[in-house]
């Protein structure tokens, strides 16, 4: 064992996890960073397809070793209904982060957490509490300062993709609370993998390009990074606790304000950060009292 992985493993649960979930915002920030750089070049739709491609390259040895294990499903309408969703949440959320500042798309991002108080109501037949109603309400404000729409309302299509991607991606959590009732992870992840490729393909083929050599190296590191903020995010939120975990994820807020500036000159006024500040909060204190409500008290002693 070298230093290095023997100095990781005499940390504490906790700090291993909050270095996975920092390397989940670096990755997450790459894979936005790439999107918004290949945009001129490569459609949103073209590009959800070299990320779906990528992570069936991944998951093949786990489909190879036991296809009808990896493919065993029962709900078979729901894992459909989050595929398509899931899809068309990618391709919108990869519009705004072509068109958007990376800090801006980013906010938008955490919506997510907001979109699913409403779902859990009406869906799952959930009982929510005054906090994340309130938090919800609160953090739906913060939206509105960030957009700052006229008084007809005019906020900006890019804007409106990163919100309705959002509210898509929402969906699948709340279809993935169904399916975890009686479907193994890894059936979950290669249903998605596979149904999203198949799903995004005819979009991608209205669009299609060929890569330039340099491109496609750069699209198949947009697709690893995605897969890795989403495997460092499990293992990260696997190891800490969710409640000191969750916090930590919106590093890539401050990360994307970096880059966006390194990079693509962006500088998103007080206002819009004001708003930004709202929204993190917000789901912030929904993601906090989700746990508050989930975990048993003697697991929190």
């Amino acid at each position: 064992m070298t230093d290095l992985a023997a100095a990781y493993h005499r940390l504490s649960a906790n700090a291993r996890g909050a270095l996975w979930m920092l390397g989940s915002a670096l990755a997450f920030t790459l894979m936005t960073t790439l999107v918004k750089f290949l945009g001129d070049g490569y459609s949103p739709a073209l590009q959800a397809f070299y990320r779906q491609l990528a992570g069936l390259v991944v998951l093949a040895p786990v489909i190879l070793r036991d296809p009808r294990g990896a493919f065993a499903a029962k709900r078979h309408d729901i894992l459909l209904f989050r595929a398509t969703a899931g899809t068309l949440a990618v391709i919108l959320s990869f519009y705004a982060y072509q068109a958007m500042p990376l800090a801006e798309a980013n906010a938008l991002s955490f919506t997510r957490a907001l979109w699913i108080v409403p779902l859990a109501i009406f869906a799952l037949r959930e009982t929510v509490g005054p906090w994340r109603i309130g938090a919800t309400l609160v953090g739906f404000v913060g939206v509105l300062i960030m957009l700052r729409p006229s008084a007809h309302f005019a906020v900006s299509w890019p804007a409106i993709s990163a919100l309705g991607g959002a509210a898509l991606f929402a969906t699948t959590v709340t279809g993935m609370k169904v399916l975890t009732r009686d479907h193994s992870l890894t059936a979950l992840t290669v249903w998605s993998a596979a149904l999203g490729f198949v799903f995004v393909a005819p979009f991608a083929l209205m669009e299609w390009r060929w890569p330039t050599a340099p491109d496609f190296a750069l699209l198949a590191a947009m697709g690893v990074a995605g897969l890795g903020a989403q495997v460092c995010y499990i293992k990260g939120m696997s190891l800490g606790d969710a409640a000191a975990m969750s916090p930590i994820d919106y590093t890539r807020l401050v990360f994307a304000l970096i880059v966006g500036f390194a990079l693509f000159r962006e500088t998103p006024d007080l206002i819009t950060m004001a708003g930004a500040g709202i929204v993190v909060a917000a789901t912030l204190v929904i993601t906090l009292r989700e746990q508050h409500a989930t975990t048993p008290p003697t697991a929190r002693e």
